[in-house]
């Protein structure tokens, strides 16, 4: 057994004041208001200090410490790790964290012991490698600080300790030390606690008072061992991590084919190349595999040249008969994830070919489908969404609402529109558009004017069908287009898939990955990206319900979800759905997510120089009402610009001033307005029991490469270290019209050497 050391901080490593980590917080706080107040109840400890110092160490300690009333136990570990990174670090003291570090090598169990509080002292201890720390510990409620310390508070030491104590040897009995902080023997020992940030989450006990219960002994790999799998939208961010995921974890299953449209003159099967050779989602296997992995590709992966959205999945006669012969289970990822898209794509991509992928099925031998849906088809409507598959379901509880007349309603939509876009009245109007005088292509005839109107018509319908889709989704109670095709979707598959071997999955917002296929993977401009990058600018308030769920997941997680759900389908163990979420089992709130995206930020920009950061930092977005948003943030500051515009427009300018501004304000409003219903409005908040029985019901060897581990999230790290990070790295460039990091070259298949890059 390791031998316990127990080290003061104060005098052999650093000299530490209890003052100055606290000012240090309250001189961060996340708005200015509390700034302000807080460094004003600084000042005023600072000046009451000496007299309650003088009376009582230790209620001096806790009267400091009263100033971080209301801090988040967020803000304080960001902010305590920053303060000794920046701060402490450059000031340790190197005879004594030599002497430190060598009775860590030499395997003593060391205790750092400090008066400051533990969100400084865990960083200091961890750089130590020491596993173990005595420290002032502040009591929290619900993650915020109430401002009063627990036992035991670790007084400061005496007036002289800093002529007395200062040595590099900062080692103390344990029975010297404890009088020395006037406590017993025991209470010393009870007050060790781990350096690492925070326990991991308790874990949940499943109860099943209703539906299948899921019967031990469940294997992924034994239920998928051998089996046929064609996997639906591989070029989409889900599908191609849960490809990669299941070629790396699941080298014993079949073989997986692939879905995949032709392009013009580009065939699926170079599509699929083209992927496998760019994107960094297929590195671990690369690692793995080295020259190996193109035969393990021709081994395990089949293209199949197709398009979902016709009859039959466009496959050819042969092909078809062969896959409905061979195969185990479809997996459907594809999808239009637009919010407000043309009502054409949406309908096509989203139900079309849902029940072309389920009359497939039909025709098979004994395929299931793993159909892959959204929580958000819930809609406009708030509390527990259960996992329960509701025909003919809207939000607005339409009476007499049939999705399958809806469906040919929509459709009938789409041809009206286009005939109409022909018409006379719609073509009269074009032409004079064509020819206006305020038209940059005026003065047109022929064959250049029958060309602009033609351009101008494709406009005109994709205009009018965009609206006419958020116009009939908001009638219904959905917030756009894409959550009413995708709920049709899941309406007509309860209707016309009744006796298939079918799971509808809906996942929440899809983020980065937490470690597969590896830590921080992230893709194009996903739904939080745009967000998050507003809240890394000047950009303070963001409207917002604070206790509103934001329901985010893992793209790792969600794969996780679907190889069980895949598995349970082909052992005819599965339930109709499954929602996968963490905003019942590991929730997280809108006024958390703000702040914690916000520290994220901070933490970048402390590690940059110059103006631009220093002023960036400071910049902490909060969560506000719409009203004062409306009132203080992007609509009344597009309001004053418009107005200088308007006062200066008499004026000979060859530009007009302001007029960027003026449209960065207006994409903002455009921004907010879109992520409403996800950020203000519909408190869902979305059960995930089922796909938590199925992790529950592994075999245990199983347990840790394929349970479903959603509830065990830590958002601190995830948010901080993992996704803003990765966001960082894959999708602000895109946002900012920069290219991407380079990639080195990699070859595949042909040998041939392909430059890449994402």
């Amino acid at each position: 057994m390791s031998p316990t050391v127990y080290w003061r901080v104060e005098g052999s490593l650093l000299d530490l004041t209890v003052v100055q980590p606290v000012a240090f917080f309250t001189w961060n706080a996340q708005t200015f208001t509390e700034r302000f107040r807080r460094r004003g109840l600084i000042f005023l400890m600072a000046a009451l200090r000496p007299f309650l110092y003088s009376t009582n160490r230790k209620f001096a300690t806790r009267v400091v410490h009263t100033a971080l009333r209301g801090v988040t136990r967020d803000r304080l570990d960001l902010l305590g790790e920053e303060y000794f990174l920046y701060k402490l670090k450059p000031q340790l003291k190197a005879r004594g964290v030599e002497r430190v570090e060598e009775l860590v090598r030499a395997g003593a169990d060391v205790v750092l012991v400090s008066q400051a509080l533990e969100h400084v002292m865990k960083p200091l201890a961890l750089h130590l490698g020491v596993k173990h720390i005595v420290a002032n510990r502040l009591e929290f409620r619900d993650g915020v600080a109430t401002g009063r310390l627990l036992e035991p508070v670790i007084r400061p030491r005496g007036a002289f300790a800093l002529f007395r104590e200062q040595s590099s040897d900062g080692r103390r009995a344990p029975k010297t030390l404890a009088r020395q902080l006037e406590m017993t023997l025991e209470e010393l020992k009870g007050a060790v606690i781990s350096s690492e940030r925070g326990p991991a989450a308790p874990e949940r006990p499943i109860v099943h008072f209703e539906g299948q219960r899921q019967a031990a002994g469940f294997s992924v790999r034994r239920a998928l061992a051998g089996k046929h799998v064609m996997l639906i939208g591989v070029t989409g961010f889900i599908g191609k991590v849960w490809l990669a995921n299941t070629l790396l974890e699941l080298p014993q299953i079949g073989r997986i084919y692939l879905l995949i449209r032709k392009q013009k003159s580009n065939p699926g099967q170079r599509r699929f190349e083209k992927i496998v050779e760019e994107s960094p989602v297929f590195d671990p296997l690369f690692e793995k595999y080295g020259a190996g992995f193109a035969e393990y590709l021709r081994e395990k992966v089949e293209v199949v040249e197709g398009d979902v959205t016709q009859p039959g999945l466009g496959l050819n006669l042969e092909a078809a008969r062969r896959l409905q012969r061979n195969l185990d289970l479809i997996v459907n990822s594809s999808g239009l994830t637009d919010f407000n898209p043309d009502l054409r794509d949406a309908l096509t991509t989203n139900t079309d070919a849902a029940m072309n992928i389920l009359e497939f099925v039909r025709g098979t031998d004994h395929a299931g489908l793993l159909h892959l849906s959204t929580c958000y088809v819930a809609g406009e409507r708030d509390g527990r969404v259960t996992e329960r598959l509701i025909p003919n379901y809207t939000p607005h509880r339409v009476p007499d609402f049939d999705a399958e007349q809806e469906w040919r309603s929509l459709q009938q939509v789409i041809a009206q529109a286009e005939a109409q876009a022909e018409g006379e009245e719609v073509t009269a109007g074009l032409r004079s558009q064509s020819l206006a005088k305020e038209h940059a292509a005026r003065g047109l005839q022929g064959a250049a004017l029958d060309n602009q109107i033609r351009k101008n018509r494709i406009r005109w319908l994709k205009t009018y069908l965009t609206e006419a889709g958020t116009r009939r989704a908001k009638e219904l109670g959905w917030p756009n287009t894409y959550t009413l095709t995708k709920s049709l979707a899941e309406s007509l598959i309860v209707k016309h898939g009744a006796g298939l071997p079918i799971a509808v999955v809906r996942p929440a917002i899809v983020e980065t990955s937490m470690e597969k296929p590896f830590t921080g993977w992230n893709e194009g401009i996903n739904t939080s990206a745009s967000l998050s990058y507003l809240l890394g600018t000047y950009f303070r308030q963001l409207p917002s319900n604070e206790s509103k769920r934001l329901d985010i997941l893992p793209v790792d997680a969600v794969c996780a979800g679907m190889t069980l759900i895949a598995a349970a389908i082909v052992e005819r163990r599965h339930d109709s759905l499954y929602q996968l979420a963490t905003s019942v089992t590991n929730p997280c709130d809108m006024g958390r997510s703000i702040e914690l995206t916000s520290l994220a930020h901070r933490k970048h920009y402390r590690a940059q120089e110059g103006l631009e950061s220093w002023l960036r930092l400071r910049f902490d977005a909060i969560p506000v009402s719409k009203t004062r948003y409306q009132r203080m943030s992007a609509p009344a500051q597009k309001a004053i610009v418009k107005s200088i515009q308007r006062i200066m427009s008499p004026l000979p300018l060859k530009k007009t001033p302001l007029a960027k501004t003026e449209r960065s304000l207006e994409r903002v409003e455009k921004l907010i307005e879109l992520f409403e219903p996800f950020i203000l409005l519909n408190e869902h908040d979305f059960a995930a029991d089922n796909v938590e029985k199925l992790s529950h019901a592994l075999v245990e060897d199983e347990q840790e490469e394929f349970g479903y581990k959603a509830r065990l999230l830590d958002w601190w790290d995830y948010w901080i270290n993992v996704h803003i990070p990765a966001l960082r790295r894959w999708t602000y460039p895109l946002i900012e019209g920069r290219p991407l990091e380079a990639r080195p070259a990699r070859s595949l298949m042909n040998g041939e050497t392909v430059k890449t890059g994402t």
